[in-house]
């Protein structure tokens, strides 16, 4: 069976050529005689491997010297509990913006640990759009500010960052991070599970400033505690070995693509061939409002949950995969990632205009 365009917001797809890098490397890693799958962390073969992620990152990324890169296991999920038991520790207080179901669980998280304030939401118009500066009510004295860069379930991305006067910014850049450049030095943190631009899943980066690592609150289990990450290089156990080769292997092909800005002109040409079409047809809708736009995630439907149940199933019998929404909004979701070609965009929004003229 040949390969199908694949929508999906995670694991998603991954390009062709790094795949058969991977592949052609699985056997003997260079010409170690074993898998990577199969080596020990601690060897020098390994040692290489993790150092050399680690030293692209920093390139692509232009990250500053000051900042810590820890490669770490359990998700972005994880960081919920891991940001504030180490971040929350000078005043004990925490800014939260829900634009998302995972600013949303981040802040539910958060509150076990300290004075968690929900500084902005945009849940009453169903998260179509971001908090602006002007809807956000923040703290002077918050040890930080959560954010959620890009929505993967409702299709939203930030515009613009936060002014917040000195207290540091930590955002989930999950389904974002390495699609555009990124001024890393505005930012206190960033974290992303691997799974949408890095990588499979099974790896999460963080990203934070050195500053920032400190003390954590005193309960913090030691695979939670950012010191004991940093001090150890992200070995005080056996690290995701094989996700951690695959990033490099993602930054290797981010770098043949021109770098992040020639990854922010494929990403904004794919966006709009899709948003182009959705704007101008009177079948389908998106509830984004236009500047908060996902390049990532591009949500729509008909209206008709009915209709929706059709496209779905008409876009698997045209070997479209994963087009189906969130279970929590329903509609249509087409997550198109760095890896996604144009050609999938192209073949998607040919596909939606023969289904609107069969079914309008």
């Amino acid at each position: 069976m040949s390969r199908i365009f694949n929508f999906s917001a995670g694991p998603s797809m991954m390009p062709e050529s790094v795949l058969e890098r991977a592949a052609k490397e699985m056997l003997n890693y260079a010409d170690s005689g074993m898998s990577v799958m199969e080596m020990s962390h601690r060897s020098k073969v390994y040692d290489k491997i993790i150092k050399d992620a680690e030293k692209k990152l920093r390139e692509v990324m232009a990250i500053p010297d000051n900042y810590k890169v820890l490669f770490l296991q359990g998700g972005a999920t994880m960081q919920f509990s891991m940001i504030p038991l180490n971040l929350m520790t000078k005043n004990k207080k925490a800014d939260y913006i829900v634009s998302g179901s995972f600013s949303g669980k981040a802040y539910k998280e958060a509150k076990k640990y300290g004075d968690v304030h929900l500084a902005g939401t945009s849940k009453e118009d169903n998260f179509s759009h971001i908090p602006t500066q002007e809807e956000l009510t923040l703290r002077e004295d918050a040890d930080y500010l959560h954010i959620c860069e890009n929505n993967t379930i409702f299709g939203t991305t930030y515009n613009y960052l936060p002014e917040t006067n000195g207290v540091p910014i930590v955002s989930d850049m999950s389904s974002c991070i390495l699609s555009k450049p990124v001024d890393v030095a505005k930012y206190g943190m960033i974290y992303a599970g691997a799974q949408k631009n890095m990588g499979p899943a099974g790896l999460t980066v963080v990203i934070v400033r050195e500053d920032l690592v400190g003390e954590p609150q005193e309960m913090t289990p030691v695979m939670l505690r950012y010191d004991e990450m940093v001090n150890n290089d992200s070995m005080y156990n056996t690290p995701p070995t094989y996700a951690i080769y695959m990033l490099g292997l993602m930054l290797d092909w981010v770098e043949s693509m021109g770098g992040l800005k020639g990854m922010e002109a494929h990403n904004e040409k794919k966006a709009g061939i899709l948003y182009d079409y959705l704007d101008q047809s009177s079948f389908y809708k998106t509830n984004v409002v236009k500047e908060n736009r996902s390049l990532m995630n591009v949500t729509f439907t008909t209206g008709d949950e009915e209709m929706d149940a059709k496209f779905i199933k008409a876009s698997v019998e045209k070997k479209f995969s994963n087009l189906k929404g969130h279970r929590s909004v329903g509609g249509m979701r087409a997550s198109i990632y760095n890896a996604m070609p144009i050609e999938g965009v192209e073949a998607l929004v040919a596909f939606m205009k023969e289904f609107e003229a069969q079914n309008a």
